[in-house]
């Protein structure tokens, strides 16, 4: 199921921060291994698992290969936490109006 390589793919906290980092806009593994303390090819297996994962897509720039955001991929999990965002706030409105009738006295 996509959905299981895109959860476990953001249940790393440095793929995380990777994909935080590619919302700015494209970078190579270099430029993606800079702010951490991890080495370049630490990186790549990280971008490895984010790309299996659909979550970013890279292109061959001469000598570069160079990251971006896939957003369909947010977008499809975006969608399917949806549901559950409905079905909290059925249950928050229901709760809202048991809370909203009198009371009786005991």
């Amino acid at each position: 199921m996509p959905l299981d390589a895109t959860f476990a793919a953001l249940a790393d906290p440095t793929r995380r921060a990777i994909l935080e980092r590619l919302a700015e806009g494209e970078a190579t593994a270099g430029e993606l291994a800079a702010p951490f303390a991890i080495s370049q090819p630490a990186v790549s297996r990280h971008l490895k698992v984010l790309e299996e994962a659909g979550l970013i897509s890279r292109r061959v720039d001469a000598q570069r290969r160079p990251a971006r955001l896939e957003p369909q991929a947010l977008a499809e999990l975006d969608a399917w936490l949806e549901r559950y965002r409905q079905v909290l706030a059925q249950n928050f409105q229901r709760l809202d109006a048991i809370l909203a009738e009198p009371r009786e006295e005991d």
